[in-house]
C-alpha cells in the first residue's frame, strides 16, 4: 500500500530532498491539524508560518495576501501624540468647510467633489499635525501629491490656517476674476500652494515615484543633500486601475525607495461604483504591492471590531470577511442591524451564535462607521510603521468610507461622487454630527455660513503649532530666489556658424554634439540631465555613457561586457545619465521632476529627454500637460522625426503630427530646425530664457520642444547679415535668394517665396535649382523654424488689436515685399505650415505628409506624399500659372517630366 505522506515523483523540487523523512514529518503534521481542527486553522498555521519566516529572513516566496485585518495589531499600535480632541476638532472645521465650500458654488453650475474628502479627512490630518515636513525647516521638505478630489478639504484646512479667506473659498472653481481656487492641485494656476498637479489620475503615483528617485539621483551625485525629504502620494482605489498608477512600482522596489510612502484611499467606491464589485480591492492591491517588493501596510478597521476579533476563536469571522465581494460591504454601509444580523452573520453557524453577543447599535457602529481609515489612531500607526520601514517603498490601504459624516444621503451611495452639494436639513444634520458650534441663526436666506474659530482659538493655535514645530505650511510650493546660471561659453554654440564643410551631419547628431560640449562647461555642465529611453545608442549618444555614467543606486555591480571598448557601457552611483528602459512614461516623469527642481529643491537642473518623436508627445502628451502645470522647464527633443526620414520603420514610426500636438500646450515652444547653427541658437536663446536673465515680463516656466531628424545633411554655414538669430527665435528668416544662391534666371523672371521647415528645407534647396535652371522662375528660400511661435506671435499681435494697439505680425513683417506667392512645406501634415496662412499677405498654398506613413525608401516616401523637390515645383509651377505668370502647360509639362 502505498504510503499517503511518500512525496511522489511529480511532486519533487527541482532541488533534491536531502531529507525526505523531516518533510514527510512536516507533511503529515499538516494532515494532522486539518484533520483534527479542520482546513481553517491548517490555513492560519500555514499563514503564520510563512508570516515568520518573511519576518526572519527565509528565503522563501512572499505571502502575497494576508487576512482580511489590520497589518498593525491594537496592542502594538503606539500611543498619538498630542491633543486627539483638539485635532478631531480640527477635522470637523475642515468637513464643515469643504462641503459648506462646494454647496455654495454649486448655485453657480461650477461643480465639486464633498465625498472624496469626507472619507480621507483624517489621512491627511493625521499627516498635517504628526509627518508631512514643511518647507521653511532644513532641506526642502516633503513632496505631498494631493488627491485630486480631495482638494476641497485642503482649501477648508488652508482656510482655517489663515491662508485663504471666506472670498477665496466663494470663488471656488471660479478663477477668472482674480482670487479663485482651482478645481484641484494645479501649481499654475495656485503656485504658492500646490507643487505638484496630480489629475489626469494615474499621473500622481506615476510621478511620485520619479520624484523619490529624482531626490536620491540629487544626494547621490551631490547636487543637494535631500535625503530627509520623504514623498507622499495619496491615492483613490480605483485610481489605480490607471495603467500609470502602478507602472513604476518594480522600479520602486528595485531601488529601495523607502522615502516614498503610497496612501491609498480605499472607500471601495469609483466613479460610477464599486471599485471591484464582485471582488476585493485591498486584497488585489496588497499582493499587486507585495508581488512588486513593496511593504503593504493595510488599516482596514477601526477599534470597534477589536471586539468582534477576540470573539472569533473559530477564524469564521476572517473567513466570512475574505468571501464577502466589496459590493456587499458597499450595501451594509445603507442598511439596518437586521439585515447585516441575516446576511453577514447568518451565512456561518459560528457567526450567526457570535452575533448574539452584539447589540444592534454596536452592529451598525462597526459595519458603518469604524474603519482604520477614520481613526487617527490606526492611521498614526501606519504612517510610522511606514517611515520606520527600510528597504523598500511602503503602500498603506487604509479602508473608509466614501461620504463619511456627509449623512445617509451620501455615505457609499453609487453616485455620491457626482453629489454636489446638501440641503440646509443636511447641514444642521452634520453639524451636530460633527457637534460644531453653528446656530440655527448663522443660516442666512438658507445659505449654509463657512464655520471659523477666532484666530486665537485653541484649535487654530494647535494647528499652527504643529505646523511650526514641522517646519512651516503644506502644502506649499516655494520658489526660493535663484542667481540666473551663467550662460555656458558661446565657443560651443558658435563651432555650428561654419557648418559642416563636406561631411554629412544629422541634426540629431548636432544635438548630440552640442550637449557634449554643455555638459563640459564648469559652472552648468553637472546641471544637465540627459534622460533616453533605452535608444541612446539610435540618438549616437553612447559616447556619453563613460564620461557622464548611466545613473544607478547601486553603481556597478558587474563587469560590463564592453569594458574593453572606449565607449563601454559604465553605470555610476552618481551618474548622470537617466536611462529608463523602455518607457516614455517613465521618462516624462523623471523629465518632469528634474524641470521642476528649481521650486522643488531650489536647484535649477537643466533636463533634456530625447526620443522617438512619434512615441513623445502622441504617447505622453497627458504628462507634457502635467508638465506644463507643474511649471517645469528643460528640452524635450524629438528624434528621429517627420514622416519620411525614418526609412523601413513604417506606419507606427512615421512622425507626421507632433507640432501640432505641441501646438495645443501652451507651455511648450515647438521648433522644427532645419540646419545644426538652428539648433544652436535655439538652445541658447531657450537656456537664457528659462535659466538665465529673462526679460522683464517674460515666462520663464516654459519648455521647449525640438524636432530632429536621423537624416545625414551637408550643414551649411550660418548666414551673415543682421537679424537671422532673431529670426530663428522668432520662426522665420530668409535663408537665400535664387541670386545669392548664385542661380541665373531671366530678367523679370517669375518669383516665387519658398517656406521649409527641418529636413524639408533641402528639397526646397533642390526645387529652387530646378525652378532656376529648368522652368525660369527665381525662387527664395525661407527657414520656417517654427510654425507655431509664428501662429503665436500673430494670435497676440491680433489681441492687441482689439484692445486697440497697433502691432503687425511678425510673419507678415518678415515676408513684406517679398514678391511673387508663398509655397510652404514641411514633413509634417500641411496643418503645421497652414498654422500661419491667415497671416500671410501672398497668395498661399502648401505641401505636407498627410495620412499614414509608410515603409520604404526616403525619396520614394517623398514622391508617395507629394513633397519631394519634383513635387514643389510642379506645386510652385501651378501656383504661379493661376497668377498667370507662367504657361498653365509648364505645369502639365512638368509632372510628365518627373514622372508625377
Amino acid at each position: 500500500m502505498t504510503d499517503p505522506n511518500a512525496i511522489q515523483p511529480s511532486e519533487l523540487d527541482q532541488l533534491p530532498d536531502r531529507d525526505p523523512e523531516e518533510t514527510a514529518e512536516w507533511r503529515a503534521s499538516l494532515d494532522a491539524v486539518a484533520q483534527a481542527a479542520g482546513p481553517h486553522r491548517a490555513a492560519y498555521l500555514m499563514r503564520r508560518t510563512l508570516e515568520r519566516a518573511e519576518g526572519t529572513g527565509v528565503a522563501l516566496p512572499k505571502l502575497l495576501e494576508t487576512d482580511y485585518v489590520n497589518s498593525i495589531p491594537t496592542a502594538a499600535e503606539p500611543a498619538v501624540p498630542g491633543d486627539e480632541a483638539l485635532e478631531a476638532r480640527i477635522t470637523a472645521w475642515n468637513r464643515w468647510n469643504a462641503a459648506a465650500m462646494v454647496t455654495r458654488g454649486s448655485k453657480y453650475g461650477v461643480g465639486g467633489h464633498i465625498a472624496t474628502f469626507a472619507s480621507a479627512a483624517w489621512l491627511y490630518e493625521t499627516g498635517f499635525n504628526h509627518f508631512f515636513h514643511g518647507k521653511e525647516g532644513d532641506g526642502s521638505g516633503d513632496q505631498l501629491y494631493i488627491q485630486g478630489h480631495a482638494s476641497p478639504g485642503i482649501y477648508a484646512r488652508a482656510f482655517l490656517d489663515g491662508r485663504l479667506t471666506e472670498q477665496h473659498l466663494d470663488n471656488f472653481r471660479q478663477e477668472a476674476g482674480g482670487n479663485g481656487l482651482p478645481s484641484y492641485p494645479h501649481p499654475r494656476r495656485l503656485p504658492w500652494l500646490w507643487e505638484f498637479p496630480t489629475v489626469s489620475m494615474g499621473l500622481g503615483p506615476l510621478s511620485a515615484i520619479y520624484q523619490a528617485r529624482f531626490n536620491r539621483y540629487l544626494t547621490n551625485r551631490g547636487i543637494k543633500d535631500v535625503s530627509s525629504s520623504h514623498v507622499w502620494a495619496f491615492l483613490g482605489d480605483g485610481e489605480m486601475d490607471e495603467p500609470e498608477s502602478t507602472a513604476a512600482l518594480a522600479l520602486a522596489s528595485r531601488e529601495g525607495l523607502d522615502n516614498l510612502t503610497f496612501v491609498i484611499n480605499c472607500n471601495l467606491q469609483r466613479l460610477d461604483g464599486p471599485v471591484r464589485a464582485n471582488f476585493k480591492i485591498v486584497q488585489e492591491l496588497e499582493a499587486q504591492f507585495r508581488g512588486a517588493g513593496w511593504n503593504v501596510v493595510k488599516s482596514l478597521w477601526g477599534t470597534a471590531w477589536d471586539e468582534l476579533f477576540q470573539l472569533d476563536t473559530t477564524g469564521a469571522l476572517l473567513r466570512r470577511l475574505r468571501q464577502v465581494p466589496d459590493a456587499q460591504v458597499q450595501t451594509y454601509q445603507t442598511r439596518d442591524a437586521a439585515y447585516i444580523r441575516q446576511d453577514f452573520f447568518g451565512a456561518d453557524p459560528a457567526l450567526a451564535e457570535m452575533a448574539k453577543l452584539l447589540s444592534d447599535d454596536k452592529i451598525v457602529e462597526c459595519f458603518h462607521f469604524s474603519r482604520g481609515g477614520h481613526e487617527a489612531r490606526k492611521v498614526y500607526a501606519a504612517y510610522k510603521a511606514a517611515l520606520e520601514h527600510k528597504g523598500a517603498p511602503t503602500v498603506i490601504l487604509a479602508q473608509t468610507v466614501k461620504g463619511h459624516t456627509l449623512g445617509d444621503g451620501f455615505a457609499s451611495k453609487n453616485a455620491n461622487h457626482q453629489m454636489k452639494k446638501l440641503t440646509v436639513d443636511e447641514f444642521k444634520a452634520m453639524r451636530d454630527r460633527l457637534d460644531l458650534p453653528i446656530k440655527d441663526s448663522d443660516f442666512v436666506d438658507g445659505q449654509v455660513p463657512y464655520g471659523r474659530p477666532g484666530a486665537d482659538s485653541p484649535e487654530v493655535r494647535y494647528l499652527q503649532e504643529r505646523r511650526a514645530a514641522l517646519g512651516g505650511p503644506a502644502p506649499a510650493r516655494r520658489v526660493h530666489p535663484l542667481a540666473p546660471l551663467p550662460a555656458p561659453a558661446d565657443k560651443a554654440f558658435a563651432s555650428f556658424d561654419k557648418g559642416s564643410g563636406t561631411q554629412n551631419v544629422a541634426t540629431t547628431m548636432a544635438f548630440v554634439r552640442l550637449v557634449k560640449d554643455l555638459v563640459r562647461d564648469k559652472e552648468t555642465g553637472r546641471r544637465w540631465v540627459p534622460i533616453v529611453p533605452d535608444e541612446a545608442r539610435t540618438f549616437g549618444m553612447e559616447s556619453l555613457f563613460p564620461s557622464l555614467g548611466i545613473y544607478s543606486p547601486k553603481g556597478q555591480t558587474y563587469e560590463p561586457v564592453d569594458r574593453d571598448q572606449l565607449m563601454y557601457y559604465k553605470e555610476a552611483e552618481n551618474g548622470q545619465i537617466l536611462n529608463e528602459g523602455i518607457t516614455e512614461a517613465g521618462s516624462m516623469a523623471d523629465f518632469i521632476a528634474a524641470s521642476s527642481s528649481y521650486a522643488t529643491h531650489g536647484e535649477a537642473m537643466i533636463p533634456f529627454y530625447i526620443f522617438y518623436s512619434m512615441f513623445g508627445w502622441q504617447r505622453t502628451a497627458d504628462q507634457m500637460w502635467q508638465l506644463g502645470d507643474q511649471l517645469g522647464r528643460g528640452f524635450l527633443v524629438g528624434a528621429t522625426a517627420g514622416r519620411t526620414t525614418l526609412t523601413g520603420e513604417g506606419l507606427q514610426h512615421a512622425d507626421g503630427h507632433s507640432p501640432v500636438i505641441a501646438a495645443t500646450n501652451p507651455a511648450a515652444l515647438s521648433y522644427d530646425p532645419a540646419f545644426a547653427y538652428e539648433i544652436a541658437v535655439v538652445v541658447k536663446e531657450g537656456l537664457r530664457r528659462m535659466y538665465g536673465e529673462a526679460a522683464e515680463g517674460e515666462d520663464q516656466n516654459v519648455f521647449y520642444y525640438l524636432t530632429v531628424y536621423n537624416e545625414p545633411l551637408p550643414q551649411p554655414a550660418k548666414p551673415s547679415g543682421l537679424g537671422i538669430d532673431e529670426g530663428i527665435v522668432k520662426g522665420l528668416y530668409r535663408f537665400n535668394t535664387a541670386e545669392s544662391a548664385g542661380l541665373s534666371a531671366p530678367a523679370n523672371a517669375p518669383r516665387i517665396q519658398l517656406l521649409g521647415s527641418g529636413t524639408a528645407i533641402h528639397w526646397a534647396l533642390t526645387a529652387q535649382r530646378l525652378l532656376a535652371e529648368e522652368w525660369g522662375v527665381a525662387a527664395d528660400v525661407w527657414s520656417a523654424t517654427s510654425w507655431t511661435e509664428l501662429r503665436r506671435d500673430a494670435l497676440e499681435a491680433d489681441a492687441a488689436l482689439l484692445r486697440g494697439e497697433e502691432r503687425v505680425p511678425y510673419v507678415r513683417q518678415a515676408l513684406q515685399g517679398a514678391e511673387g506667392p508663398v509655397l510652404a512645406v514641411s514633413d509634417y501634415m500641411r496643418q503645421v505650415p497652414d498654422q500661419i496662412a491667415q497671416w500671410v499677405e501672398q497668395d498661399w498654398s502648401s505641401l505636407g505628409a498627410d495620412g499614414f506613413g509608410l515603409s520604404d525608401t526616403r525619396d520614394a516616401a517623398r514622391r508617395h506624399f507629394g513633397v519631394d523637390a519634383e513635387s514643389i515645383v510642379v506645386a510652385a509651377l501651378a501656383q504661379l500659372a493661376r497668377r498667370g505668370e507662367v504657361k498653365a502647360s509648364a505645369v502639365k509639362e512638368a509632372r510628365e517630366k518627373y514622372g508625377l
